[in-house]
């Protein structure tokens, strides 16, 4: 069954374990980047496991798919990250949930954490997921060791001080010197891909924005336009406009934040102050314009719910020519202050080949060197009736990191008056059937930290047989590893904020 993706080209390849192997080899070479990897238990329908990879050409406007129908019987298929660093962890969470086993893998768990037994595979069809919710029973985790002279290990987590989701960081370390980082993350794992599975396709919408709070416009579109392929449905052009003011304001709120809280990790208060300051400005009149001020149900299949009207319109005209002036002030202070910038320059560091080799997406690549943004291509509408100037920084630290944000700040206030200048009239949702046509289908954003997948199968019987959701953070999780090697111990959650990746959204 071929799969469609309405704004990105799409390759689609049904594949044996060594046309998989010699595909990704060769997608490699060609420097594309590894989107994701999920599985699916299609015993029902082919008597057999399926594994999926999906790829995001050099270039950015091109997505390959790959589909490797296992042998009856076999859980077994060709690994992926010899090539593709990313590909370790979620081949773990693949064999976490499925019981499919990447050849040479990590055999340590990564989201099960003792929650259902290791023979006990939640998104198989026979498992019965009602007796994985028992008690769960203590399990040590086989941290890497690093030995040596006055090594010792700092471990943090996975409960923190702040308003944080649980993560568990373990240290090696001499003195406040930091020679290796491990993560362990999974622990906000909620079973959202067999909670897809009880929902109508139209309804999975709602599911979808909810599963990274600051990303809900990215997560819901990325649904939407998977549903709209299937169901042959074109959102009206104001529809797409309004969806891009979301989605830039979505941007803007978490950039405006993430601002003020790294500059704040480095003492500078007045930062904080002034942006979280600003960041208010901003969601109270979402509130007004949009009805919520994080609007989480704005995006619904076919177009949006939120309509305003020209009084409203012209309130956010008014509030992006204030905030961009504001903007350029603030950042005049941050360049200026000397103390902000010598804490903020060189400390937390991932160069660009290191990037490249990680993969790395999103923001916190393109603070690396990466120059990809979804928005610059031009399939995608309504960015491809506008130019976006894609903002890349080079040294890959976190005052990188810190110009990505406010660059893309300002940017997203300029990208946010050209769609309300061209703003267009008409209807604000096309209709989309009640039963969708089955198949496979993709749907790909650029939210704030990166693209954003979302893979959507439906059956025959025209209900979700499997939705994957897929967040930058798998990608960019493994560089923070790499970023604090050399840095002291206090430095860290400098360095974990200027990333700021999800927990929710990266455990699913």
């Amino acid at each position: 069954m071929s799969a469609v993706c309405s704004a990105f080209t799409l390759d689609h390849h049904e594949v044996d374990a060594l046309q998989w192997d010699a595909l990704a080899r060769t997608l490699h070479e060609r420097g594309a980047r590894l989107l994701s990897l999920w599985g699916e238990d299609a015993r029902a329908q082919r008597g057999r496991f399926t594994v999926y990879a999906c790829w995001l050409d050099a270039a950015g406007a091109g997505l390959t798919l790959a589909q490797h129908d296992l042998p009856p019987g076999a859980v077994h298929y060709p690994g992926l990250d010899e090539c593709f660093p990313v590909a370790e962890r979620l081949q773990r969470a693949v064999r976490d949930l499925l019981g499919l086993q990447a050849q040479g893998m990590d055999m340590r768990p990564w989201l099960r954490h003792a929650r259902w037994g290791e023979q006990e595979y939640p998104l198989r069809r026979d498992s019965d997921v009602a007796a994985l919710q028992g008690t769960p029973q203590p399990q040590s985790y086989a941290f890497v060791p690093v030995d040596g002279d006055g090594v010792h290990e700092v471990a943090v987590g996975p409960v923190h001080a702040g308003v944080i989701e649980p993560g568990q960081f373990r240290f090696s370390v001499v003195g406040e010197k930091i020679l290796r980082l491990e993560e362990r993350l999974g622990f906000t794992h909620k079973g959202v891909a067999r909670r897809f599975e009880q929902l109508a396709p139209v309804e999975g919408v709602r599911l979808a924005a909810r599963l990274s709070g600051d990303s809900a416009v990215a997560n819901s579109w990325a649904y939407c336009m998977a549903l709209e392929a299937l169901a042959g449905a074109e959102p009206p052009a104001r529809a797409l406009h309004l969806r891009a003011l979301l989605l830039e304001r979505e941007r803007l709120a978490n950039h405006l934040g993430d601002i003020g809280a790294i500059v704040n990790d480095a003492g500078f208060g007045f930062g904080l102050a002034q942006f979280s300051r600003l960041k208010e400005d901003l969601l109270r009149l979402n509130a007004r314009a949009f009805g919520a001020r994080y609007p989480f149900d704005a995006v619904q299949p076919g177009g949006v719910t939120c309509n305003p009207g020209a009084d409203a319109l012209a309130l956010l005209e008014r509030q992006t020519k204030a905030l961009s002036g504001e903007l350029d002030r603030l950042r005049e202070i941050l360049d200026a202050h000397e103390g902000l910038q010598n804490r903020l320059q060189t400390t937390g560091r991932v160069l660009p080949e290191l990037a490249r080799s990680l993969g790395m997406l999103g923001l916190a690549g393109r603070a690396s060197g990466q120059q990809l943004d979804l928005r610059a291509y031009r399939g995608f509408a309504p960015y491809g009736d506008l130019t976006v100037r894609v903002a890349v920084e080079a040294s890959g630290d976190v005052a990188a990191r810190l110009t990505v944000r406010l660059r893309e700040a300002a940017e997203s206030l300029r990208l946010c008056r050209d769609l309300l200048a061209g703003m267009p009239n008409g209807a604000i949702r096309a209709d989309v059937p009640e039963r969708i046509a089955p198949g496979h289908a993709l749907g790909l954003t650029e939210g704030w930290r990166g693209p954003v997948l979302i893979a959507l199968h439906i059956d025959a019987q025209g209900r979700i047989a499997r939705c994957h959701a897929h967040d930058p953070s798998w990608q960019n999780w493994p560089a923070v590893e790499w970023a604090v090697i050399g840095d002291i111990v206090p430095d860290f959650p400098l360095i974990n904020k200027s990333f700021n990746l999800s927990y929710s959204g990266h455990d699913g």
